[in-house]
Order: C-alpha cells, then sequence, then structure tokens
C-alpha cells in the first residue's frame, strides 16, 4: 500500500493549469514543470536553464515516489520511464495543448489535446498497477 496516494489523472491535470495544486509534492512539481514548458514554448532562443529547472524537479518527483511506492511484486513488470518522466510529459503536453487553443504556436490542436488524453489514461493505468505492486519503475524499489 502506498504511503500517501498518487495524485489522480483529473488532480494531476488541474495542477498543471493551476489549479488545486499546493498541497501535494507532486502536483506542486507538475505546476512548475508546465510553467517551464511554457517559457520553453515562448522562448524560442536559449533554454538551457530552462532545462536545468526541468531535470531538477523531475528528480525531485522521483525521490518522493521512491520514498511513498511500497516494494513491487518480484513478478512486476518495469515502466519504460519514471514518474518524474511521465510527469514532465504531462506538463509538456498541457502547455502544447493550451499553446495550440489559443493558437499561440504552429501545434495542431486535435493532436495536441489526443496526446494529452492518451497520457492521462496511462497515467491512471500505470498509477493502478504501481499501487498494487503489479509494475515498478526504473530504480524503484
Amino acid at each position: 500500500m502506498l504511503i500517501e496516494p498518487l495524485p489522480t489523472r483529473g488532480e494531476v491535470l488541474r495542477a498543471c493549469r493551476g489549479v488545486e495544486y499546493a498541497e501535494h509534492p507532486l502536483l506542486h512539481a507538475a505546476y512548475e514543470l508546465t510553467c517551464l514548458h511554457e517559457s520553453r514554448l515562448a522562448n524560442g532562443g536559449r533554454v538551457d536553464d530552462i532545462d536545468c529547472g526541468r531535470v531538477k524537479l523531475v528528480r525531485e518527483i522521483n525521490h518522493w515516489v521512491r520514498a511513498q511506492l511500497p516494494p513491487a511484486h518480484g513478478s512486476a513488470s518495469v515502466h519504460t520511464e519514471t514518474l518524474g518522466a511521465v510527469i514532465d510529459r504531462f506538463a509538456q503536453y498541457t502547455a502544447t495543448a493550451y499553446a495550440a487553443l489559443a493558437s499561440a504556436t504552429d501545434y495542431d490542436l486535435g493532436d495536441a489535446w489526443e496526446a494529452l488524453a492518451e497520457l492521462a489514461i496511462g497515467y491512471e493505468d500505470l498509477t493502478h498497477e504501481l499501487a498494487e505492486g503489479r509494475r515498478r519503475l526504473p530504480g524503484g524499489p
């Protein structure tokens, strides 16, 4: 059983938009990552500092998640990414989808929203499997 439950996909989506994120470390990091991705989209040039901030937040998420997860079953399959990487993509896709909605980018609106919706479903499946011990994360328990 998880020490602290992982946020739902709806909670992560709301956090990425700046709603109801302050009380949970993973949700706060999701919001911060979205801000960085928005800056990255708006800043067509130098992004080194932005990417350094992203790496730091992804590491913080991974550290927090490792402390929350119970040991996985011996037969648990390994997911291809850490949860920090998944949340970073959540933030990226959210920033891209909202930029497309605002017509601020060349991204196709339908593709952006579809990618975000598919990731949200995949995240929900992953969190259920992690909680049940049927899936484990790279570098995790």
